[in-house]
């Protein structure tokens, strides 16, 4: 199974391409993640990366693209793959296409998760760490037995820099920006399902599983 995981920050990305790794025994290909990987252990399109990141500047779709296409190319990926964070443009979309196609590997499905941007902020905005042990909790969904204050150790709890009003409403406008014309190109081509992301998350991965069993 081949396919693409979109969704806004908060959608449940994460969560969702890892009951999937864990179903499919297929990996998430994570386009940060590969290509620090792939600068740290020297292959040719790691070292060119490094080279445009030692100057300061950004690495070119060129070699992002030839980073994932070494990437798919590795035995994990012998029955498929998720690809979570790429592409991110039209260009890149373009370039990741032909890359499939040269290795005979062309996508099945891009699953977009679609949600509320309002309830999506509710549901970052929410969320709280406990600075001590680290436990999550939520304002309104996983409230802790007194306010602030983890229930497991007594630790303080603390919203993260980047789950407030703010950073998250600026991150959803980069997405909705990036992600609108690659939603046209994926439907245009005939590979695009949408998939409720408000619903719970079980719901959700029932959702997806019912679009890949038609695959």
């Amino acid at each position: 199974m081949k396919l693409i995981l979109l969704g806004p920050p908060g959608a449940g990305k994460g969560t969702q391409a890892k009951m999937l790794m864990d179903r499919y025994a297929i990996p998430q290909i994570s386009t940060g993640d590969i290509l620090r990987a792939a600068v740290k252990s020297g292959t040719p399109m790691g070292l060119k990366a490094k080279s445009f990141m030692d100057a300061g500047g950004l690495v070119p779709d060129e070699v992002v693209v030839g980073i994932v296409r070494e990437r798919l190319q590795q035995d994990d990926c012998g029955a498929g793959f998720i690809l979570d964070g790429f592409p991110r443009t039209v260009p890149q979309a373009d370039a990741l296409d032909e890359a499939l196609m040269a290795l005979g590997r062309p996508l099945d499905v891009v699953v977009s998760l679609v949600v509320d941007v309002e309830a999506l902020v509710e549901r970052l905005t929410g969320r709280r760490t406990c600075k001590d042990c680290g436990r999550g909790y939520h304002v309104s969904f996983a409230p802790t037995k007194v306010v602030g204050i983890c229930d497991a150790c007594g630790g303080e709890l603390l919203q993260r820099d980047d789950d407030r009003e703010q950073t998250i409403r600026r991150r959803l406008d980069v997405y909705s920006e990036q992600t609108s014309p690659l939603i046209d190109y994926y439907r245009k081509s005939g590979l695009l399902s949408e998939v409720d992301g408000m619903l719970s998350m079980d719901a959700v991965q029932g959702s997806i599983l019912s679009l890949l069993r038609q695959e």
